[in-house]
């Protein structure tokens, strides 16, 4: 099902059963597998597949080549339908070109996996994780502007501040 205002570009398919979001874009030689949930607001760039068990929550971006797995030891002469795994990417998060997320985890809201990098653990949110494996290297405004400080983190850009919270950071109250 498509929403409202969502675009698919050349060359894409999405499977029965998968739900697009409200103006979300899906660009060119993408893939949806059944069942798969992309909330209002996401762009998933050219070459993403988004396999069965992925959810995308609303304002995702998905930069060109992303990988989603959604078995943890595949083989071709084993099926392993009944093993998959989901993968959950929280509102708001960026996940950059050429990176890796290893089902079975959460890449928090707000967060930030720099381009090529592989997660296989859960991102908090507001987090940057770079590198193989993916650590966390930084903080992430929901702006997309590195933060700075460490003990009361702060953006540059927008004044927005940041306490420590459960699962990563959350935007401070006054």
């Amino acid at each position: 099902m498509l929403g409202p205002g969502a675009k698919v570009w050349h060359f894409s398919h999405v499977m029965g059963g998968a739900r697009i979001g409200a103006g979300t874009v899906l660009g060119q030689n993408c893939f949806v597998g059944r069942g798969v949930v992309v909330g209002a607001g996401c762009k998933v760039q050219n070459n993403v597949s988004l396999y069965e068990g992925v959810t995308l929550e609303d304002s995702v971006f998905c930069g060109p080549s992303a990988v989603f797995t959604n078995v943890v030891n595949p083989r071709s002469r084993v099926p392993r339908k009944h093993e998959f795994r989901p993968t959950l990417v929280r509102e708001g998060a960026t996940l950059g070109a050429n990176c890796t997320v290893v089902c079975g985890h959460t890449v928090g809201r707000g967060a930030f996996v720099g381009a090529g990098a592989v997660v296989t653990k859960d991102v908090p949110d507001f987090a940057l994780v770079t590198g193989v494996p993916a650590r966390r290297t930084g903080w992430m405004c929901a702006c997309g502007v590195r933060l700075k400080g460490s003990a009361r983190p702060s953006c540059p850009d927008c004044g927005a501040r940041y306490a420590r919270g459960r699962g990563g950071l959350r935007p401070a109250t006054a």
